[in-house]
């Protein structure tokens, strides 16, 4: 009887272990197999990778003649270079341009090889050997205002300042263009709105092979330019992160309004991700932007320093006032701008200060706000009375 106790107890347990045995086995082999397949896709992956940025016959000796059209992007470009057969795949050359830092891609025509590698296109590209001659080019820098847009084509142009301008308001012009651009929101035509098109030009270089290539065309390129550039950051950054993060909410106008004020407050890459972090905080918690560049523009004239006075102007675009975004953007933003509306860097700071030289300081309090701003005041105050002694 003993024994067949000791029989019936001891079955139960050699049962789970062997149980445990095949257990442990079916992990071992699944957690192998998951290495190697993992392991599988990432060389697979780099060896892709490696081969898309070669030369797609290291041999060839043929020279293949493209077009690259004004207002390309890195992707428009891809594309072209791909169907061409010059690339393997459009979508690498755009992040492989990103993060190799290749910008300044040049409009015009091109003579390229299929022996040519990645980087060896893109150098060929920035350096712009064009097969003809432009009658116009100009560059419109980041962060310009439409009128200062207007004066930079009327320096390289026979086009005057005021018939730029003209072009520029017109209302009717604005309501085509509304039809024709389905990135136009309605926002544009607020009767708050200074300019309609102030913030949707593209700031890039410019080139135009006709002498008499009209003012509307010219502006027309820059509106596809900003609406090519708006496009191709959105799909990164859906690719990146699945959604528009914190700018979910926004539309095209907002965006571009709040890339603006970012364009003129950040002079690096970093500061703009971290002002516009700093911006959609304040703008969640309910307070005030706050931002001198919009003070500037609605007193009309550039400030070196902003005055007590200043802040109590009564313009819609005067954030000390009215909470929220101002009406419209403020100047043109660049694609980096852009790109940190939608990706900004992510902290609990409500206030920046910049200091004169550059650098940003960035705090949690008003407190430790203040005390950087009496801090470093003096140095924009000693910096403007060297500005006024040299122009005087």
């Amino acid at each position: 009887m003993a024994e067949e106790r000791n029989e019936k107890v001891t079955d139960p347990l050699a049962k789970r272990a062997e149980t445990s045995r095949k257990v442990r086995k079916i992990v071992l082999i699944t957690l192998g197999a998951m290495v190697l397949l993992i392991g599988g896709a990432v060389l697979y992956g780099y060896f892709y990778i490696q081969s898309a940025v070669s030369p797609v016959d290291a041999s060839s000796e043929e020279v293949v003649e493209v077009e690259i059209p004004i207002g390309s992007t890195a992707t428009g470009i891809g594309e072209i270079l791909e169907d061409e057969g010059l690339i393997q795949n459009a979508t690498i050359f755009r992040y492989y341009a990103r993060y190799q830092n290749f910008t300044g891609f040049q409009a015009g025509n091109y003579e390229l090889s299929k022996s040519m590698d990645m980087d060896d296109m893109m150098h060929a590209l920035q350096d712009g050997v064009y097969m003809e001659e432009y009658a116009h080019t100009f560059i419109i820098p980041e962060g310009h205002q439409l009128e200062q847009i207007a004066v930079r084509i009327a320096d390289e142009t026979d086009y005057d300042e005021e018939d730029i301008m003209d072009v520029l308001t017109d209302d009717e012009w604005m309501e085509d263009l509304y039809e024709e651009y389905s990135f136009l929101e309605d926002d544009i035509f607020d009767s708050d709105v200074r300019y309609a098109l102030e913030g949707y030009l593209f700031p890039a270089a410019y080139d135009f092979l006709e002498e008499d290539t009209p003012i509307e065309e010219m502006i027309e390129s820059m509106l596809q330019r900003m609406a090519q550039v708006y496009e191709s950051v959105q799909t990164d950054i859906v690719e990146e992160n699945g959604d528009f993060g914190p700018a979910e909410e926004l539309n095209v106008h907002e965006v571009l309004t709040l890339a603006s004020i970012i364009e003129r407050e950040a002079a690096t890459a970093e500061d703009r991700r971290l002002i516009s972090g700093v911006l959609h905080n304040r703008l969640e918690e309910g307070m005030r932007l706050e931002v001198d560049p919009t003070v500037a523009y609605a007193i009309g004239e550039h400030r070196y320093m902003t005055s007590f006075d200043d802040l109590e102007t009564e313009d819609p675009y005067n954030t000390y006032r009215y909470g929220g975004l101002p009406p419209g953007p403020i100047a043109s933003p660049g694609e980096d701008s852009i790109r940190s509306v939608f990706a900004p860097e992510e902290s609990e700071y409500l206030f920046f200060y910049a200091r004169f030289g550059g650098e940003v300081i960035y705090s949690n309090t008003y407190e430790e706000h203040n005390e950087v701003h009496q801090q470093y005041r003096d140095e924009w105050i000693e910096g403007q009375a060297e500005e006024d002694e040299e122009d005087s």
